[in-house]
């Protein structure tokens, strides 16, 4: 039965995955994510379920269009899959099983979906473009009241640390709301303060301090390759690297946790 359990889990995660491509393509273009059919970006084509069933539809296919047989990105079939993956490991850190589910551990599941759709699509859009979306970071600081709000009633966190995240909150939005006036532009900076306090909120200082070290070290060892191989990237996707780190170190925390246990 808890093999069954988990198979729907990563199936629900390839299916995520296949919406965060979606996404991913759409938001900086600024189309809709929701009511939009979806379609072939090379001839236009709309395209059918059959042609949407992630993993499947895409080896099926043979990796191209039905349509006009252009080639699909490998990295579309790779995000439906280590989204399945992230799906089904965190499920099972927080040993989710059928016959012991409460409202609490759905109620994280859910939240902890939500976390996760808003980093990968972040780090997404900064991996192809060197900006972190508004729109999705915002979204994602209302999971994390929604967040803080759970843990204040459930596990009684202090008032005023509650308070503390949400002024800090109001001061970044401000900052960033002058700066926009002010320059006509987003400030990445900015931006990236504002996805750490995110983080802070949701995992906590300790797994941000742990996050931060593993982007270090990834982003030092990305310009180590890339000195090497005279190809020198002159900007750094801090964000990806920041929102890729965070949900792994929050996994394999929970992982290590449970299994002490």
């Amino acid at each position: 039965m808890e093999a069954i359990i988990y198979g729907l889990i990563f199936i629900m995660g390839t299916f995520f995955g296949s919406f965060y491509t979606l996404a991913i393509y759409r938001i900086p273009l600024g189309e809709n994510i929701v009511y939009k059919h979806s379609f072939c970006p090379n001839c236009k084509e709309k395209l059918k379920f059959k042609d949407l069933i992630p993993i499947i539809s895409y080896i099926a296919l043979g990796g191209k269009c039905a349509y006009c047989g252009q080639k699909i990105r490998i990295r579309y079939l790779l995000l439906e899959v280590l989204s399945g993956l992230v799906f089904l490991l965190f499920a099972y850190s927080i040993k989710i099983h059928l016959f012991i589910l409460n409202i609490n551990m759905i109620i994280y599941f859910f939240l902890f979906v939500l976390y996760m759709s808003s980093l990968i699509i972040i780090a997404g859009i900064d991996k192809e473009n060197i900006t972190i979306q508004k729109s999705v970071l915002l979204f994602g600081m209302v999971v994390s009241l929604a967040y803080m709000t759970y843990v204040c009633i459930q596990k009684g966190m202090d008032i005023q640390t509650y308070i503390m995240y949400l002024v800090s909150t109001i001061i970044i939005l401000t900052f960033d709301i002058i700066h926009l006036k002010m320059y006509l532009r987003q400030s990445y900076t900015i931006e990236l303060i504002m996805l750490s306090l995110y983080m802070i909120i949701f995992s906590g200082t300790f797994i941000f301090y742990i996050t931060v070290f593993l982007t270090l070290i990834w982003i030092i060892i990305e310009l180590i390759c890339g000195k090497i191989k005279g190809k020198e990237k002159k900007n750094i996707p801090v964000g990806f690297h920041l929102c890729v780190s965070n949900i792994l170190v929050i996994i394999v925390l929970n992982l290590l946790s449970s299994w002490v246990i």
